[in-house]
């Protein structure tokens, strides 16, 4: 069994404000959504898979953690509490209680299923309902790297082309950087996922292999440092940056920009297949 990125979590302090930031670097973001569970996102879907700009927008509605069952509000509530950044990479599936087991099998923990639906607005303005099913894991040594799959009731109604088209090109999530000082855990989150690499990898960076591809850059061991994304021509990022002031750095084959701008991780860009 191989998977493929559904869409990264992107946990953020204020969601108005990175949101606006994501606008300006050139990208769609969907209406703003609310979870019934405390938490608020507006999205950039992508060829398949998304960026999902997430806050706690209702914190009187996080639900608490109960044994055996984990808590999306109450996660990345607290995991804002050690900073901004990507808190949890999502999979494709159509069947995410087969990958609960797949997970227990490969010796990743795992949690009760968690079922959930929410209002959705259409780009005509029409609102309707989308709901999901959610199969979460995880690696105790690794608390703030969270992975779960994701399977959609109606994709339908929530893929639309409408909400698709990026002044900066972007195409698809190609690749995520964890960071570890001990690649053990790391790697079996890793192996326990199975991601596709031809369609969007994880890498595992030390600190400093992290500080080195990105310099000055540094982040804490045991999250995920940044990700990067597939565009058609890095030109036109080039352009959303310079034109709504934006500072990125550049390399041979990518452009990126840093944590403190990015709300918590890198955002590197490249040409990739």
């Amino acid at each position: 069994m191989s998977r493929v990125f559904d869409h990264l979590v992107l946990a953020v302090d204020d969601l108005d404000q990175a949101s606006e930031f994501f606008e300006r670097i050139g990208f769609t973001l969907t209406p703003r959504a609310q979870h019934p569970f405390g938490t608020g996102n507006r999205l950039a879907q992508l060829q398949g898979c998304f960026l999902e700009v997430l806050g706690i927008t209702k914190p009187e509605d996080v639900i608490e953690v109960e044994p055996g069952a984990f808590s999306f509000g109450a996660y990345n509530r607290d995991y804002l509490t050690r900073g901004q950044g990507l808190s949890m990479i999502v999979m494709q599936t159509k069947d995410a209680a087969a990958d609960r087991e797949d997970f227990k099998s490969n010796g990743l923990t795992t949690y009760d299923m968690f079922d959930f639906s929410r209002l959705a607005q259409l780009p005509d303005g029409t609102e309707v309902t989308v709901g999901f099913t959610l199969a979460f894991t995880s690696v105790p040594a690794l608390p703030d790297a969270m992975a779960f799959t994701c399977q959609q009731w109606r994709p339908d109604l929530f893929w639309k082309a409408e909400y698709q088209g990026h002044a900066n090109g972007a195409r698809a999530i190609s690749e995520v950087f964890l960071i570890a000082v001990d690649a053990g855990p790391a790697e079996t989150l890793k192996n326990g996922l199975a991601l596709d690499p031809v369609a969007g990898k994880v890498s595992i960076l030390s600190p400093m292999a992290f500080a080195a591809r990105f310099p000055g850059v540094t982040a804490p061991s045991g999250r995920f440092g940044g990700y990067r994304i597939s565009v058609e021509d890095l030109e036109a990022v080039r352009t959303c940056m310079s034109e709504n002031g934006v500072a990125y750095e550049g390399a041979p084959d990518s452009l990126w920009i840093g944590p403190e701008s990015a709300f918590g991780c890198v955002i590197e860009f490249g040409e990739d297949q």
